[in-house]
């Protein structure tokens, strides 16, 4: 391994960068690209000033580590505020509406049509075309409450 170490090319440190690129692909989290930009410029240093193999490597280690800290430090922000903050989240939308029930609610458990779908409810039990208002959603099973 020392004498493969010792025998650093400008191009050993571009091929790691494509290899650390690759492997940024298929484990997201902009770790590794930071790494990979940093071998690309240790590659690129290597063409202008030859380097011993330790330089090398502190060079690499401190130039990754840095634009990782920094891309951390000044990525953008993904809580930006939504103007449809339950997009992802259908059944928010069917808070506060009323619904037959297809299903009858039994032991808790229950199903109303929405649409032309139809969807698991949680509640006190009800007949079936029993009228019943959403209150809450948890996960994909709506929290309902008979209709007063």
């Amino acid at each position: 391994m020392i004498p493969f170490v010792q025998g650093l090319q400008w191009w050993h440190w571009w091929i790691a960068a494509a290899a650390l690129a690759a492997v940024e692909t298929f484990m997201p989290g902009a770790v590794a690209i930071w790494f990979a930009a940093s071998a690309l410029a240790v590659g690129a240093l290597l063409l202008l000033v030859p380097l011993p193999w330790q330089l090398q490597l502190v060079v690499f280690g401190a130039l990754g580590l840095a634009a990782l800290l920094l891309w951390r430090r000044y990525r953008p922000s993904t809580d930006a505020d939504s103007d449809q903050p339950a997009l992802n989240h259908r059944g928010v939308h069917y808070i506060g509406q009323s619904y037959t029930l297809v299903e009858p609610l039994h032991n808790g458990s229950g199903k109303v049509q929405i649409g032309d779908g139809v969807w698991l409810v949680r509640g006190a039990d009800q007949p079936v075309g029993a009228r019943v208002r959403v209150v809450a959603v948890d996960g994909a099973v709506l929290i309902v409450e008979p209709e007063r």
